[in-house]
């Protein structure tokens, strides 16, 4: 039997060894796909949702629309304060501690509890309003705006307002609430065909009376109702030596070189009727100076003229402090003539903006005479 022959692994040389080195480093790399280049293409793309892009605003424009907004905003609170502060002092006016003075003190701490928290409220409106549109918080504060100014044309504020006034003016301001209501009744119960009258008379000369007013900072329905008063718009000498529109009959020195000065002359004239005027103006700026400003004080002053010491010697003497304190020592016709001087003026201006005279009785006359307001004050 021959016996199978078995093949021998002879060893190899360095030569092959060499060789099948040689022959592993030509073989060309297998480079890896990462599976990240050679993943297949999604057949879905996503699609990203673009929110709109806000405007891009300069510094100049982002600070114009925040003091839109912190303007609005101011607006709308100071009317909201005089309204909710004038209803509290008319509802708990008096002098008992509990039953007015306290009632109003709490009223006022809610008011100011409830203005924080609409603030509050308001901080939180505004960023979402801001994340809506920029402009977003600068209109809505202005809506607010025209929404609370719509409510200022309506008589309730009017009556709020005047509560307001008296709560702050005290004394002053509630004895000058008292004297414009006369002014108000005088107008009402006068005759419209004596007012037209006047109206209509006054019309050769409303020019150089509203030049005189202008010269001197005056009113000119103020400077027309005081000529009504005076002369009725028929210049004439008087018995107590008045003369011309004004009546004027002794001129205090200042005044009349004042006029002089306005008129480029060296002496005004007082029967000429434009010298005349600026006369009165140059009188009635004169004692308006003298009385501080107050209007009743200046008109009665003017009346008086310097006799007797005029109207600062008379208050002294008697202790007066304003127009209501006077009232008592004067007679009628001094008394009274502030308040026929400011009806007339009164005439001219509701002539001058509504093209007639409105019936103070009728309707909502009352609320918008009081609205358009007496000349002067």
């Amino acid at each position: 039997m021959t016996k199978p022959s078995v093949q021998q692994t002879r060893p190899q040389t360095k030569k092959e060894e060499k060789k099948e080195e040689v022959k592993e480093q030509k073989k060309p790399a297998v480079k890896r796909k990462s599976r990240a280049k050679n993943a297949p293409p999604s057949s879905k793309k996503t699609k990203r949702t673009k929110r709109p892009r806000k405007p891009k605003l300069s510094t100049r424009q982002l600070i114009a629309w925040i003091g839109v907004e912190v303007l609005g905003l101011t607006i709308t609170a100071v009317i909201g304060i005089i309204v909710l502060l004038g209803y509290t002092a008319a509802g708990f006016s008096g002098s008992e501690f509990f039953a007015h003075l306290l009632p109003f003190a709490l009223g006022v701490l809610v008011m100011m509890l409830v203005f924080a928290a609409l603030l509050a409220g308001w901080m939180r409106l505004r960023t979402w309003l801001h994340r809506k549109n920029t402009y977003a918080p600068a209109i809505v504060a202005l809506v607010l705006v025209v929404i609370s100014g719509g409510f200022t044309l309506k008589g309730d504020f009017f009556f709020a307002f005047n509560q307001f006034r008296i709560l702050i003016g005290g004394k002053a301001e509630a004895g000058r609430a008292t004297l414009t209501h006369q002014v108000y009744a005088a107008y009402r119960r006068i005759d419209p065909e004596q007012l037209l009258q006047l109206i209509e008379r006054a019309k050769p000369y409303s020019a150089e009376i509203n030049a005189a007013a202008k010269a001197f900072r005056l009113d000119p329905d103020l400077l027309l109702g005081l000529a009504a008063t005076e002369s009725s718009f028929l210049p004439r000498e008087s018995k107590d030596g008045g003369q011309g529109l004004f009546q004027i009959t002794r001129i205090p020195e200042a005044a009349a070189q004042e006029a002089a000065r306005s008129l480029g002359i060296d002496k005004p004239l007082i029967s000429d009727h434009r010298h005349n005027g600026y006369l009165a103006a140059a009188t009635l700026a004169h004692y308006l100076r003298q009385m501080n400003g107050d209007l009743f004080l200046g008109l009665l002053a003017y009346n008086i003229g310097p006799r007797n010491g005029g109207l600062r010697f008379i208050m002294q003497q008697y202790g007066a402090t304003d127009f209501v304190t006077i009232q008592p020592y004067l007679q009628q016709l001094p008394r009274d003539y502030p308040i026929r001087t400011l009806c007339n003026s009164l005439a001219f201006r509701l002539f001058r903006t509504e093209g007639k005279l409105l019936a103070y009785e009728e309707g909502l006359n009352a609320v918008r005479i009081q609205h358009i307001g007496i000349p002067g004050l």
